[in-house]
């Protein structure tokens, strides 16, 4: 593969430093801890790992509030266990990918402080101010529900400051050159220290225009000032935005000629993927496939399922949005923020692990890459006693040993989930590493398999026509060799017929199992789809295989 393209056929892992592993006993997740499981996560077949906040901060915002950028926060260790990290995730093939969180700063930054302080000094116009409160302070609220206005006013400074999120998360001004100058020094400043890239969060904020005025526009020029910093440092660094826009705005951030980002998360299909697990209707799906396929040859997307967020179903219809909710968090403890879900996939699967695997290889064979959250790959529940987001952000499982063997205090960061059906002592990695048929297992097969059909990485995709709803076929196809992946979305089984449309396609062979399936006379494949089942076939036997090994 080329190099500078890592990232169009790699297999993403979300983690958090402060919930993964506990090294020293003090309650809290550190690099030395998480670099001990570096060997787990590389035999699960992880390429990349993507790091939530670990830079001194309050942590009021779980980490998202930062206080300095250029150190680790001290719960988690120094600078130099993160770089002892970093350099043992490159000897195992591991790169390392760290949240950008530029937006805002925590109100105890430095910056901050001087800014309120004194209104000469440079840094008051790292902020965003008015003398008096605007008119539109009660609207935009990132967290709707929780959050009461966009302007506070800070009694040292005598003005009122901007904050899309909480707050205590002050807006930076990012039209400020001396700001964007900043950025690209903290950028530079851990792309020395081995990381990879970044996953820069709220990016749709980060470019906007900011202030009291009711109109702003987003500056996708910025994108390409920090596509060209990266390669300038670093040639195959990337940018993975956070960014919840609408198809017709997908150029504006790739570029139309792939000069901006390289990869955005995928949330138009992502809540469609829902409304299709939850109604077996997979046409919104279809069309939210179609939607987005438009892309430079070298942008990527990224596709996951859950995430350290609550699941936003923010850009469904108010009736796709409740089928949703119906299904999967009808209570209101589950739902937040009036848009979303705070669980995790399995207790919203209601635990039933043929549907979570066919949830999860569904997410393999979208077109993109694969982004996995922790402790997914062991079907972890939520603990929904915990406020706002946090219920789904509850300590790795490692092991049947006291709090589930991530930590030896008695006091964790967040309580371990101790009771239920996805406690420690029945889900944990431990167990489940004995259990051939477990879903830890499970995932490593799938993330093999899913090494081995770059096709869903790299080539041009086609829905195919099942005759069911609730049943999606696509085809692939990349350097003269296809795949053909089938997932029943609904809880009956389903007999299909389905034309794969070339010569080589008469003949499907079975890549999980040892069900191929061959066309009749006329070209169609008649294929039994069990409840939640899923088929991954390469189109006209495994020759591929002989072919990449002559390259």
């Amino acid at each position: 593969m080329i190099k500078d393209l890592w990232y169009k056929n790699a297999v993403i892992y979300s983690v958090h430093v402060g919930t993964y592993m506990d090294s020293n006993a003090d309650g809290i997740g550190d690099f030395e801890g998480l670099a001990r499981r570096l060997d787990y996560l590389h035999g699960l077949g992880i390429t990349c790992i993507w790091l939530g906040p670990f830079q001194k901060s309050p942590r009021r915002d779980d980490g998202y509030d930062i206080s300095d950028f250029y150190q680790v926060d001290p719960c988690f260790g120094t600078l130099g266990d993160f770089v002892e990290f970093t350099n043992q995730a490159e000897q195992r093939g591991i790169r390392v990918m760290i949240d950008l969180v530029v937006n805002h700063t925590s109100d105890q930054h430095p910056w901050f402080q001087e800014a309120r302080k004194d209104p000469d000094s440079k840094y008051r116009d790292f902020y965003v101010w008015s003398d008096k409160k605007p008119e539109n302070a009660d609207e935009g609220m990132v967290f709707p529900g929780v959050q009461k206005t966009t302007w506070t006013r800070d009694p040292v400074a005598g003005q009122y400051y901007f904050h899309r999120f909480y707050e205590f998360q002050p807006d930076l001004n990012t039209e400020n050159p001396l700001v964007l100058a900043e950025i690209r020094k903290i950028m530079g400043f851990w792309l020395e220290l081995g990381v990879c890239g970044f996953r820069m969060d709220a990016m749709p904020f980060v470019i906007s225009t900011k202030g009291p005025q009711p109109r702003h526009r987003l500056r996708y020029e910025m994108l390409r000032e920090f596509r060209e910093f990266l390669q300038w440092r670093r040639g195959d660094a990337i940018i993975l935005a956070e960014a919840n826009v609408e198809p017709k705005n997908n150029q504006h951030y790739f570029g139309e000629d792939g000069d901006r980002l390289q990869m955005m998360f995928n949330f138009w299909v992502n809540q469609r993927v829902f409304h299709a697990l939850a109604t077996a209707d997979t046409r919104p799906l279809v069309k939210a496939l179609e939607q987005t396929r438009d892309r430079p040859a070298n942008a990527q997307w990224a596709h996951f399922l859950r995430n350290h967020d609550e699941l936003d179903l923010g850009r469904l219809s108010e009736d796709q949005r409740q089928a949703v909710f119906d299904d999967m968090g009808p209570d209101k403890d589950m739902q937040l923020y009036d848009r979303g879900i705070r669980r995790r996939l399995g207790p919203m699967l209601r635990g039933d692990w043929r549907r979570l695997e066919m949830a999860y290889s569904l997410l393999f064979t979208l077109p993109g890459t694969p982004v996995i959250r922790y402790g997914d790959e062991l079907g972890m529940g939520d603990d929904l006693t915990l406020p706002e987001r946090n219920c789904a952000r509850t300590p790795m499982q490692w092991s049947t040993e006291p709090l589930a063997g991530f930590t030896r205090s008695n006091k964790p960061v967040l309580p371990v989930i101790e009771q239920g059906p996805y406690s420690f002592h029945k889900i944990n990695a431990a167990d489940q590493r004995r259990d051939a048929s477990s879903l830890l297992n499970w995932t490593e097969r799938i993330i093999r398999m899913r090494k081995e059909v770059p096709e869903i990485g790299w080539g041009d995709f086609k829905v195919l026509d099942t005759g069911y709803t609730g049943v999606l076929a696509i085809r692939y196809d990349w350097r003269n060799n296809a795949v053909v992946t089938i997932h029943n979305l609904g809880s009956e089984s389903t007999e299909i017929q389905l034309r794969v449309g070339d010569e080589k396609g008469r003949h499907l062979v079975n890549l999980l199992t040892q069900d191929h399936s061959e066309a009749n006379g006329r070209g169609v494949h008649t294929i039994v789809m069990e409840p939640y089942g899923y088929h991954w076939y390469r189109v006209g036997g495994l020759g591929y295989l002989l072919e990449c090994s002559n390259e």
